[in-house]
Order: structure tokens, then C-alpha cells, then sequence
């Protein structure tokens, strides 16, 4: 067995990050030689020519010399083969349901589109049907560290090229913890957005209600600037969402984390039970308050992914086409899908009524939580245990994972602590339907890197007073989920006035292009639903009016009336409220 140390090796073998020297050109040709020194056949279904993929980031050297913003110039992208890529066979890991779309996936697109490079097509449990790497006739794939163990599934290819230090990006697919799954067994980041958040079109169903795009990579901020480059509605997806108008932008100050009981963790392995503890006590330590709760009505609800009515829709996805028997159906794929054939329509209704009290459940355990902290999966199990038990192992490695799309809910997937011999153990935060910012923020409080954005909506507000951090409003901003964004000074426009209010607050008053000076403030982004809220809510005398920053910018911000300014004292020679207030005067 390989080592947790070796194992860390490739995880940091990587290809290069968006804010490298390095040309697309020059990450390419990278990326091919580390495929000819993993020596990783089975990671992929298609791979690319490489004078087409050396073709592709020339292009992209050319669009970034031509002065185009591109995100995600050069980097590399291993596409999971149940979603399609032009041009490329998308075979869902099965040779006689292959077909050749002349269209994107929408969300590969988006990646092209900011500048990403297309590697090629991954291997993956076929039909997206397991969580092990391993029902594929193209071959199991073996995890990145230890060639004995499975990688986890069934975005198995993706993810391992990402672990490899092959891919920058890997694409995969997430029904029942595919996305989430293989990053815990590899030590790397895997998003799960809302549904519907990612759209999916383009990608061959498992289970089309329960379906979405997930992002694989080595780091947080990577993984969510991919993701959020794919965001976003559809047109060509009945089933995409948008941002609603009222979305938390920011994880609490300090953050709340539910976790589960002992009881609730009896599937773990030893070594994940214990490496479970020591990551709690990690965060607890890092100032992070945990809570323990009853968590059986979600594990309740995920057996319903395989054992209730729901598995109908693996039939109705694929259940035709391997009835026929084709050659390279995998059995324990075909067995799966063919048993979901028997539910009856009754069943099916009965079922979704259930997940309905679940999701209701779900939200009332989290009330009061910033989110829901679970260990990935319940152990790593090699290749060879996984053929002598196909069925029991795959069901019980997705114990925490198969509820998240039944109850609409969103999950990050990080690192935890390592195990005791120093291999990976992953973690994830799981959090109620479009609070996926929260999820990134938490994961990134836990494990010790700064927060990336990912949710693209709301509006900025400029403050300059009592709603500062630190200041005794400001938890009004944090109760609508604002986003610290920066710290900003207003044009020399501007005079600052000590207002006769309770709590005292300043008044910040426009006189005309160089009649004051820059005024020190701060800057939050709240959704628009929020922005409105606390405009109902603002008390006489404040008002919300257009402020001009240093750099040129309008933002929307806080004035004051004219007869409260009259009546104020002018402090405008401190700069600032906070320099005020700590004059003492």
C-alpha cells in the first residue's frame, strides 16, 4: 500500500494554477506528459489527439494576448463520458450505446468558453450507476495513491486525473455522492451545487430529477470559480434554476455546525470513525461551535435512492436500452436498473410524499445551523473486496451521501484529517437548497483557507457607520446574509456628520466634487430581496442614496436627511466613523 506521504506526491503534481506564468500552450503539453508517466490507461474512455488539445490552448494563448478576460485560461478539463463534448463519443461507459453529439454539455461549454482546454473523456461506473470506479467494461479505475483500492465513483476517471495531477478540472456527475464520493478517497475538493444551479444539459441521465454537474479540483478556490462559471439558467434545461431573489451571500460569523449523533456514524470504519472525531475536535478548536443531532430521518430517506419506488427513473433513463442485452452492459449495472422496472405507480407517489416530510425534516434539524457536517463516505475499500461484495459494499459507501439530491440539498466535499496511517479522509458540509455559499464558506473555515466566492447575484451597499463590522448594527447585515467584499473611501465629495441618534451613527452628506474629503467606509453584497428588506426597515433619519467611490464607481449607500445634517456635528477631518469614535470626542 502506498503511503499517505507518497500519496500527498500527487496530489500536488499538478499541471499549474490560473495565476501561473505558464501559457495554455505550456500547460498542455504538461498535462500530455504526465499521461504518459502515470501510465493510467483506464482513467479514460477518449483521450484526445494531442495536436488537437495543443490546437485548442493555442487558441486560448490567442484570446488571452487579444486582452479577453478568461478565468480559466489554459486550464485543463477531464470530462466524465455520460456527458457530451462535441465531436467526442459520449458512451456512458457502455460501447454499444455510444453516439456522437454535435453539441456541448451547456456547462462544458461555459468552461470552454472562459478559457478552459478539453482533455478528454473520462471512465466512470457505467450509466452512472455505483460509487466504486469499478462496473465499467473500459476497466476499473484504480485509485491515484494505491492501485488496490477502488476509486470511488462513478466519476471515477474525473477524479483521478485530477488526483494525478493530470486535469486542473474534473467534470463529473452526482445522483447519489459521485461527485463527492472519489474527491474524499483522493484528498481533493468536489462541488455539488443545488440542483439545477449547474444546468444539465448534455448529460445522459441516471436519475433525471436528482441529476447535476459537479467540479472536482486539488483546491477550494479553483473548484468554485469552475462551478460558478457554469452556473446559471438554461434555457435548453427544464430543470435549471436560477439564484432566487433572497440567497445568503455569507456563512454566520461565527459559524454553527450540526453534526451527527455516535449512533448515527455506526456504518464508519474504525480508522474514519476516528479521523471523523479528530476533524470535529479540529474545528471546535478553531472556534467553530458543533452541536450534535438526530440525523436517522435523512439516512431514512436515502435508502429510498435504491430501495424505493424513486430507482424508476434509472429505468425510464436507461432500462430500454439494456434490456436488449448488449454486450458491454456491466451485470451489476444491468441487474440495478432492470429490478427498477417493478415499482408501481402508487409506489412512486408514496415515495415522493415521504422525501417531501423528509426535506421538511431536514430543514428543521438545520434551523439555527450554519450547516450539516458529515463524514463523505464510510470507508476505502480495495478493488478485490468490492468484486466479492458488489452490491453491499457500493450501498453502504453512499450511507451519507445518497439523501442530498432526494431532500434538494446542496454539499461541499473537502479533506478532513487524515486516517491514523496518514491517508486521505474526506468531509463534507451539507446545506439546505441555494445556500451553497454558506457550504464554500464553511468549507473554507475548515480547513484554514480563505472563502471563494461562488453565488454571482445581489447588490452591493456601501456603509460608513454603526453597520461596519464591529459596529453595533452590524448584525443587521449579518442577519441578511451580507458579504464583506471590501473596504472602500467614498470621492472627495463628501462631508461626514455626527448625528443625534440612538445608537449614535453618522450621516454621510454629498457637497460637490472637491468640498470634502474621502470618506472610509466598507462594502457588502446582499441578495436584492435582502437589500430590500433592509431598506423597509431603515429608520428615519438614514436613507439609502448613490455614492460615488474614489475609483469612479456608483454603489448604493447611506445618506441622511437634510434637517438631521443640520442639526449634526461635522467630523468630516477624522476620515471615517472609526477614527471618530476612537478620538473619544
Amino acid at each position: 500500500m502506498t503511503s499517505g506521504t507518497e500519496s500527498a506526491t500527487f496530489r500536488t503534481a499538478t499541471t499549474g494554477n490560473s495565476g501561473s506564468a505558464l501559457t495554455a500552450t505550456e500547460r498542455a503539453r504538461n498535462a500530455l506528459r504526465r499521461i504518459d508517466e502515470v501510465d493510467r490507461p483506464e482513467v479514460w474512455i477518449t483521450l484526445r489527439d494531442a495536436d488537437d488539445i495543443l490546437a485548442d490552448a493555442a487558441a486560448v494563448d490567442e484570446r488571452v494576448v487579444a486582452g479577453e478576460n478568461l478565468p480559466l485560461a489554459g486550464l485543463l478539463v477531464a470530462v466524465k463520458d455520460n456527458v457530451d463534448v462535441a465531436g467526442i463519443p459520449t458512451t456512458a461507459a457502455c460501447p454499444e450505446f455510444a453516439f456522437t453529439p454535435e453539441v456541448t454539455a451547456t456547462g462544458i461549454a461555459r468552461l470552454v468558453e472562459a478559457g478552459a482546454v478539453v482533455l478528454g473523456k473520462t471512465n466512470l461506473d457505467q450509466f452512472a450507476t455505483g460509487l466504486v470506479g469499478t462496473r465499467s467494461p473500459y476497466g476499473a479505475v484504480r485509485c491515484a495513491w494505491d492501485p488496490d483500492r477502488v476509486s470511488g465513483g462513478s466519476s471515477s476517471g474525473s477524479a483521478v486525473a485530477v488526483a494525478l495531477g493530470i486535469a486542473d478540472i474534473g467534470i463529473g456527475t452526482d445522483t447519489a455522492g459521485s461527485g463527492r464520493v472519489p474527491a474524499a478517497l483522493h484528498g481533493i475538493v468536489g462541488i455539488k451545487a443545488t440542483l439545477g444551479i449547474i444546468p444539465t444539459h448534455g448529460v445522459v441521465p441516471a436519475c433525471v430529477d436528482y441529476d447535476c454537474l459537479t467540479v472536482f479540483a486539488q483546491d477550494l478556490a479553483l473548484a468554485t470559480t469552475a462551478a460558478g462559471v457554469m452556473a446559471g439558467p438554461d434555457p435548453l434545461d427544464a430543470r435549471s434554476r436560477r439564484w432566487p431573489a433572497y440567497v445568503r451571500l455569507a456563512a454566520s460569523s461565527t459559524i454553527r455546525l450540526a453534526v451527527p449523533r455516535p449512533d448515527d456514524l455506526d456504518a464508519l470504519c474504525d480508522e474514519y470513525r476516528e479521523a471523523f472525531a479528530l476533524t470535529v475536535a479540529a474545528a471546535q478548536q478553531s472556534g467553530i461551535e458543533i452541536e450534535e443531532v438526530d440525523i436517522s430521518p435523512l439516512l431514512d430517506a436515502a435508502t429510498l435512492l435504491y430501495d424505493g419506488a424513486v430507482v424508476a427513473e434509472r429505468y425510464a433513463a436507461v432500462g430500454e436500452f439494456l434490456s436488449g442485452g448488449p454486450a458491454g452492459a456491466d451485470p451489476t449495472v444491468a441487474a440495478i436498473v432492470a429490478g427498477a422496472e417493478k415499482p408501481a405507480a402508487h409506489e412512486l407517489v408514496a415515495d415522493l410524499d415521504t422525501l417531501l416530510r423528509a426535506k421538511a425534516q431536514a430543514m428543521q434539524i438545520l434551523e439555527g445551523f450554519d450547516g450539516l457536517l458529515l463524514p463523505t463516505t464510510t470507508e476505502h475499500p480495495t478493488i478485490a473486496a468490492v468484486e466479492d461484495d458488489p452490491f453491499g459494499i457500493n450501498r453502504r459507501m453512499g450511507t451519507y451521501t445518497n439523501f442530498c439530491n432526494l431532500l434538494d440539498m446542496a454539499a461541499v466535499a473537502v479533506p478532513g484529517r487524515p486516517t491514523a496511517e496518514g491517508n486521505p479522509f474526506g468531509i463534507m458540509v451539507v446545506v439546505p437548497a441555494f445556500h451553497d455559499q454558506i457550504a464554500v464558506d464553511v468549507a473554507a473555515a475548515l480547513t484554514g483557507v480563505a472563502a471563494p466566492r461562488f453565488v454571482d447575484a445581489g447588490v452591493d451597499l456601501a456603509v460608513f457607520g454603526a453597520h461596519l463590522r464591529g459596529q453595533p448594527l452590524h448584525f443587521q447585515l449579518e442577519g441578511l446574509g451580507a458579504r464583506f467584499t471590501e473596504e472602500i473611501r467614498t470621492s472627495d465629495a463628501y462631508r461626514l456628520m455626527a448625528l443625534n441618534t440612538t445608537p449614535p451613527k453618522p450621516g454621510l452628506v454629498r457637497h460637490g466634487a472637491g468640498a470634502g474629503v474621502p470618506i472610509v467606509g466598507e462594502l457588502f453584497r446582499l441578495s436584492e430581496a435582502g437589500l430590500g428588506r433592509f431598506l423597509a426597515a431603515l429608520p428615519a433619519p438614514m436613507t439609502l442614496t448613490s455614492v460615488e467611490l474614489s475609483d469612479g464607481r456608483s454603489v448604493v449607500g447611506f445618506g441622511c436627511t437634510h434637517d438631521a445634517a443640520a442639526d449634526a456635528v461635522d467630523i468630516t477631518e477624522f476620515g471615517g466613523w472609526v477614527a471618530y469614535r476612537r478620538s473619544g470626542r
